[in-house]
Formats: C-alpha cells, structure tokens, sequence
C-alpha cells in the first residue's frame, strides 16, 4: 500500500453510506492496527438527501482526514458518481450499483458495475444489506484489509439478531469481487 489511501463511500441517506466507512475504519484501525480517519457528511434530510463517507489509511500518521484525490469510489446515486467521479485519480478504482448509477461519466479509472441493491432484495429480502454486499465486494476487489478483519468489524457494529444474514451478504459480495476480477 501506498502511503496514503483514500476512499469515498456516496449515495444518500438510509443507504447505510455511514456505517459501511465506520467500519472499513475500524477493520483497519482497531483490528489491523493500522491508521484510518472516518468522516461523514449528509443533508438534513435523515432518508434520501446526500450522504458520503470517507476513509482515508495510512502506514503513517495521518496530517488530513479528507479525501483529496479518491483511489477508489463508490456511488449509490447518479448525483453522486456525477458530483465525485471527477475526484479519483488516474487508475483508481469507480464501484457502482448498475441499477442505481445508469449512467457513469468517463474517465481514466478501473470501472465495476454490480446490481447490489437488487441482489440484496432478491436474495436477502431487505434493502438494508445494499452497503454490506457492496463494502464486501469493495473489500475483495482492493485487498485494503483482510477478509478476516472487516467480517470481524461487520459482526462488531451489526445489530443482533442479524449476523447470519450479514454474513451472506458478506460471502455475496466476496463471491462478486471474484467473480468480476477473474473477468478482468
């Protein structure tokens, strides 16, 4: 890894856009022993207005917690890759939902399209496991943590009660990364 690894979570609000970027946090941070900085920023609106969250890591401590230039995206609304797909750098990596993003301006960046939001209806039967299936699949296409720590961090910050079906969306979206990076 880089010195300096910038991520941005985006989408709006009842998205869980927040808690997915806490937890990357705290895979890095609390289990890896690593350093990370979490922001957050959303509109007033608690459902629907727009939501972002980054995580920037680091081997070395970190002098600015916000992203400058994303190594990697990923959107949940077409507002959102439209506002912040002109911040990631040359190579990055752009994560979208294919449903939600139809339409994802070009640039110079490694681009993958999945249909969380309707894997996480037809196969779990709740919206609500979107940013799980999607942080997962982030996880397993950037190697930025283990598999181990951000499972780990998942089952940490979940509300009881709902470990088994995290745990698929989980293996859902380890089983996406590998299957798009073997397209590759």
């Amino acid at each position: 890894m880089s010195e300096r690894y910038e991520v941005r979570f985006s989408g709006s609000g009842g998205q869980g856009i927040i808690l997915a970027g806490i937890i990357l946090a705290e895979a890095v941070s609390i289990i890896e022993g690593r350093n990370a900085v979490q922001t957050q920023s959303y509109g007033p609106e608690s459902r629907g207005g727009a939501s972002k969250s980054e995580v920037v890591i680091s081997n070395e401590e970190i002098d600015y917690p916000k992203v400058v230039k994303a190594d990697a995206l990923l959107c949940f609304t077409q507002e959102a890759a439209r506002k912040y797909i002109k911040d990631v750098k040359d190579g990055g990596i752009v994560i979208v939902d294919e449903d939600l993003v139809p339409d994802v301006p070009e640039g110079n960046y490694r681009l993958y399209k999945f249909p969380f939001l309707r894997i996480a209806r037809n196969e779990l039967g709740r919206d609500i496991f979107l940013n799980i299936i999607a942080l997962s699949t982030f996880v397993g296409l950037t190697n930025i943590v283990k598999r181990e720590s951000i499972e780990k961090a998942v089952l940490a910050r979940i509300p009881k009660g709902t470990e088994d079906m995290n745990k698929r969306a989980m293996e859902i979206g380890f089983s996406l990364a590998k299957e798009a990076l073997n397209k590759k």
